[in-house]
């Protein structure tokens, strides 16, 4: 199986071919973003750490959707909404919300009833960080740990 920067390269191609000039340019800033991390580790990366890298430039287009949309900035969050679908592929496909509080649900029944919400936290991010968005996780969580407390 080729590793995230093998296919991003591949698809790289493809995009410079078709003349997808968005893709193109997508697809540079990650490539060049794993590369820098391998410079920075001096080694060629593992699968989980490439996508530990996309993980973080889907995260910085998410925080960028969110600025350009409260900055009035549609043209801007479209872009980056794109560029984020686009990251998206080469990741593994993320918890539905009614997967995520089934398993948040189950994780925190299986805390002891003195569980504070820091506990469950830690448990939930320790099962689920490469499974879902942290701000996502955090809800979920809040939701469930405020269901646990007010019947």
């Amino acid at each position: 199986m080729p590793t995230i920067l093998e296919r991003l390269n591949a698809d790289l191609k493809t995009a410079m071919k078709a003349r997808d000039t968005e893709r193109m340019d997508t697809l540079r800033m990650a490539i060049s973003a794993i590369k820098y991390r391998q410079i920075d580790a001096t080694a060629p990366l593992a699968h989980s750490e490439e996508e530990d890298v996309l993980r973080k430039q889907v995260k910085q287009r998410d925080d960028s959707i969110e600025q350009f949309a409260k900055a009035g900035r549609q043209e801007l969050a479209d872009k980056e909404t794109r560029e984020r679908a686009i990251l998206g592929e080469y990741l593994p496909k993320e918890l539905t919300d009614a997967e995520l509080r089934a398993t948040i649900d189950a994780l925190i029944a299986g805390l002891p009833p003195t569980a504070t919400f820091p506990d469950a936290m830690k448990a939930a991010m320790g099962a689920l960080k490469d499974k879902a968005p942290g701000k996502a996780i955090q809800a979920a969580v809040r939701a469930a740990m405020d269901a646990r407390v007010s019947p």
